[in-house]
């Protein structure tokens, strides 16, 4: 029998392929190791919501780390806890406030399955109304009424980093930020001291697996941390600079099957 591996997997850009599916392949290695005894677990920047039906078509029965590490549960077993550490609301609304003085054309908090819109907005209503949450549009400093799991900022390119600096300079001690990836303008912001090696850890500790049988696999900057603490951090080929440097190996990307083709050859998968 092997030693029982942890297996935690990104979402976009890694266990997904560019239209948003698993492949075939990716999916019979990830079951079989399964059948061998090793646990596998998403890690994704999404909400709950939106990566349900991912778990539900892998049929994890596994903690889930949602939101980079704001949000954790188990959806099968509420005995392993409930981990939610959102932003202070307060520092949410000076957030808002501070954005009147930047350019951007919206900000978003969500409040585990909740989405409130500053404005009203047809373009990222589509990517936020998967999982049917309550969506509330209106000015942030009035509606939002409780402490938000994240908050993003979508504005200009050449906004981007002069709101990122003034985060920085304000807030440093509250809050940790990070841009998504292109096309998207968007920052990101969640409570500081989070991110998705936090989820990681608590669940190698539940599943008693030591951190150098925890392999984790990864593409964007959220991945780095998750990647520096797994005794396998392993970049995807489509990932960027930043991740494969930190990562101990890199496979290839997430339209080839990188993460079954890593499995299959580390794990011995037939």
């Amino acid at each position: 029998m092997t030693e029982k591996h942890l297996i935690a997997l990104d979402l976009d850009g890694t266990l997904l392929k560019d239209d948003k599916t698993i492949s075939s392949h990716t999916k019979e290695v990830l079951r079989k190791a399964r059948d061998e005894g090793h646990i596998v677990m998403i890690a994704t920047g999404r909400p709950f919501r939106s990566s349900e039906m991912y778990y539900k078509e892998l049929d994890l029965d596994t903690p889930i780390v949602n939101f980079n590490g704001a949000f954790m549960h188990h959806p099968r077993n509420p005995g392993f806890g409930f981990y939610h550490e959102p932003l202070d609301i307060k520092v949410a609304k000076d957030i808002v406030e501070a954005c009147q003085s930047f350019h951007f054309h919206n900000i978003i908090a969500e409040v585990i399955d909740d989405v409130y819109f500053h404005y009203h907005d047809e373009k990222l209503l589509d990517i936020f109304s998967m999982g049917n949450p309550n969506v509330t549009t209106g000015n942030l400093r009035k509606f939002l009424k409780d402490s938000p799991t994240s908050m993003l900022i979508h504005t200009e390119e050449d906004q981007l980093k002069e709101i990122r600096n003034h985060l920085s300079a304000v807030h440093a001690e509250m809050i940790d930020h990070r841009s998504w990836a292109a096309p998207w303008h968007v920052i990101e912001i969640i409570k500081v001291g989070l991110n998705k090696a936090v989820g990681l850890k608590k669940a190698a500790d539940y599943f008693g697996i030591p951190q150098q049988r925890v392999i984790a696999f990864g593409d964007e900057d959220n991945d780095l941390e998750m990647l520096e603490y797994a005794g396998y951090g392993v970049a995807m080929g489509n990932g960027i600079d930043q991740v494969k440097n930190i990562a101990n190996e890199v496979t290839l990307t997430n339209e080839e099957d990188g993460i079954g083709v890593f499995l299959s050859d580390l794990l011995k998968i037939k």
